[in-house]
């Protein structure tokens, strides 16, 4: 028997307990502190791994999106041909070979049996010159002497050509003459310039305009062919001051006002604007900095070449679009891309018409994300261009509406496929918020009447081609160049170029026009009202 006190025994076994009971609480408490941790670091990896999935989503959409714009080009979206990369030029160039070889493989080059060449025609007694050749001197088939051998008849031929291009310098002399009541001595008036001075004359000063103008050569490449032509050292500054006078006496005749009261009198315009390079822009009159913004020029013109204006803007803002002064309370039709600027004018306007080239760029930018889950936009893009076959088919039968069960029908398509475009985009991801089939679906409902006008007034074209044609000519100007110096010469440039166009529109030879101008009488258009 032991000889420990039961109290004792007791008050031992009791501290044993209470060690065991506290070291099993340690071991609990670091059981939970290591639960805890693992949680944390489970919730850590969880957080980890969603992370790396959302910045894995996020480049995948960015790679799609670099993708598509690096798959654009001009046949996809409103890339112009010029900004295209070497490789979209290349992939284009390759595919209309392609086409062609699967269009016709047996198709010879050149022109195609049945088309009407545009070759040389004999020109009518009366605008020509009757001139004898020399007869041949020795027979074509022994080469015997023909000298005194019989005629019996004779062949023609006619040359087309102009005259040795030479200066001709005339040293006037300019009588004076005393008035017999006055006394006063009058002296004649030198034909160019003034007396005492060497001048060029018209036809150099027109000549260089038209080189400058209508080539879009620099000014020094045209006094570098002036010279080769005229055989006479002619200076870049003459040119540059030539092509000033020439649009500062259009500017005096009163053109720029002609043109935009001839502009308002039409019932459809195009209006369109791209980016031009100014080497020094516009300063602020107060601050002496240059004014914010990238210059424009923009174009306002009827669907065919009878009226075509260029204005240069500062920047591409809607106050810059409503100080040209042209569609302020304008009432017709314009045809136009989606930029806001041009928007400010819907509530006074007949109607608008969406550009339908741009739409089909677009649908086919959409499209080629992914060909089935966007296949909405290629059906819509088929749509638009049946409807656009219907319209030139009942033009082409003198009729000025489609039938209405045939309309009907291509805008149930076009409002159906939009509406699908809506709903399989509308929760689509994309890299920086909505999905582009989404966005130009939803542009497409909302301006299906501007989309669709078209088809109700014939007299509306389907595209705004018109401007981007008008737009063409500064935007080679530009690649040849580079840049104009400021916004005064760019301002010259727009001048003479739409003078240019516009009277060749009327049928009027340019070197004409030009001379027309030189004389004090340039043409001016007038309203179709009057």
């Amino acid at each position: 028997m032991s000889d420990i006190p039961p109290s004792t025994a007791e008050e031992a076994w009791r501290a044993a307990n209470e060690q065991l009971r506290r070291v099993v609480e340690l071991k609990d408490a670091e059981v939970a502190v290591l639960k805890t941790l693992l949680t944390e670091e489970r919730a850590a990896r969880a957080a980890e791994r969603e992370a790396e999935r959302e910045a894995r989503r996020r480049l995948e959409l960015r790679l799609a999106e670099l993708e598509r714009r690096l798959g654009m080009d001009s046949t996809n979206s409103s890339t112009p041909e010029s900004k295209e990369s070497i490789a979209a030029k290349a992939r284009r160039k390759a595919e209309r070979q392609t086409s062609q070889r699967e269009r016709s493989k047996d198709r010879k080059p050149g022109g195609q049996k049945g088309r009407k060449g545009a070759g040389l025609t004999p020109a009518p007694e009366g605008e020509r010159a009757e001139r004898t050749a020399e007869p041949p001197a020795e027979c074509s088939g022994c080469g015997h002497d023909l000298a005194g051998a019989r005629q019996v008849g004779a062949d023609w031929a006619q040359v087309w050509d102009i005259a040795p291009i030479t200066v001709e310098k005339t040293h006037w002399l300019l009588p004076k003459l005393v008035c017999g009541g006055c006394g006063t001595t009058t002296r004649a008036a030198a034909p160019s310039g003034q007396a005492g001075s060497v001048v060029y004359g018209p036809n150099v000063n027109a000549a260089a305009i038209m080189v400058q103008a209508l080539g879009n050569v620099p000014v020094e490449r045209t006094a570098m062919l002036m010279e080769a032509l005229l055989s006479t050292s002619v200076s870049a500054g003459f040119v540059a001051k030539a092509h000033a006078r020439f649009a500062d006496k259009l500017a005096c005749a009163g053109f720029d006002e002609a043109m935009k009261a001839a502009l308002r009198a039409e019932d459809v315009l195009c209006g369109d604007e791209t980016p031009v390079n100014v080497l020094r822009k516009d300063t602020d009159e107060q601050t002496g900095e240059p004014l914010p913004g990238r210059p424009h020029i923009v174009t306002l013109r009827t669907p065919d070449e009878r009226l075509v204006w260029l204005k240069p803007i500062g920047a591409r803002s809607k106050d810059a679009i409503k100080d040209l002064g042209v569609l302020n309370g304008y009432a017709g039709y314009l045809v136009r891309d989606d930029y806001k600027g041009w928007a400010q004018f819907a509530g006074q306007l007949a109607g608008v018409q969406q550009c339908g080239a741009h739409l089909v760029r677009h649908l086919a930018g959409v499209r080629d994300l992914h060909p089935v889950e966007q296949g909405w936009a290629e059906r819509v893009r088929k749509t638009l261009l049946a409807a656009l076959v219907a319209v030139r088919q009942a033009a082409a039968d003198n009729r000025d509406r489609l039938d209405d069960d045939l309309l009907a029908g291509l805008r149930a398509r076009y409002d159906h496929e939009v509406h699908w475009g809506q709903i399989t985009n509308r929760h689509r991801d994309w890299h920086d918020g909505n999905h582009p089939g989404y966005r130009l679906a939803r542009r497409l409902a909302a301006k299906a009447e501007q989309v669709w006008l078209f088809t109700s007034n014939f007299a509306v074209p389907f595209t705004n081609n018109a401007s981007e044609q008008a737009l063409k000519e500064p935007k080679r100007h530009q690649a040849v160049s580079g840049y104009w110096h400021t916004m005064a010469t760019l301002g010259r440039y727009c001048r003479v170029r739409f003078y240019l166009v516009t009277t060749k529109g009327h049928g009027i030879r340019a070197i004409d026009a030009i001379h027309a101008v030189l004389a004090g009488r340039p043409w001016l258009p007038t309203p179709v009202a009057t």
